[in-house]
């Protein structure tokens, strides 16, 4: 499994420059840059669920730009964002439904042993690292504070 996404981006990233693709370009660079500063950090090289998370994390950013935007009246950006955040969900695996997050959840609580509240970090520590890339952390938590309480 190592690394297939990352060669998948610079794949993609050579043909984005080819067709003189502007926006898949700086999107993929920037998504290559934050990968390979990770892995700087790190000081080893990232698999696909590290990546998965980076890319997610990029979403997640773009998401929060556009309403950003919105709220400043300034569409021109919205459209540029909405148009980086289709590019890079185009690498995330499709995201999880609420219920399948909920039967995930089911499933590590009972595997943990987790009994209420209190159990909660167990729970995240083991979910979290499964459905990265897959669904949004603040969903995550919310169904399973939603389950231990």
């Amino acid at each position: 499994m190592e690394a297939n996404l990352k060669q998948k981006l610079e794949t993609d990233l050579k043909q984005a420059i080819r067709a003189k693709d502007n926006a898949r370009r700086s999107v993929i660079r920037l998504a290559m840059a934050a990968i390979q500063n990770k892995e700087i950090a790190k000081r080893a090289a990232l698999d696909d669920t590290d990546i998965l998370g980076i890319i997610a994390k990029e979403v997640k950013q773009r998401h929060e730009s556009i309403e950003a935007f919105k709220q400043g009246n300034r569409p021109d950006l919205v459209a540029q964002e909405e148009a980086e955040l289709a590019i890079l969900q185009g690498y995330l695996p499709p995201q999880m439904t609420r219920e399948e997050i909920i039967a995930e959840a089911r499933q590590v609580i009972t595997e943990v042993g987790a009994q209420g509240p209190g159990d909660k970090g167990k729970v995240m520590s083991r979910i979290i690292p499964q459905l990265k890339g897959r669904a949004d952390g603040r969903e995550i938590n919310t169904v399973v504070t939603e389950l231990l309480s």
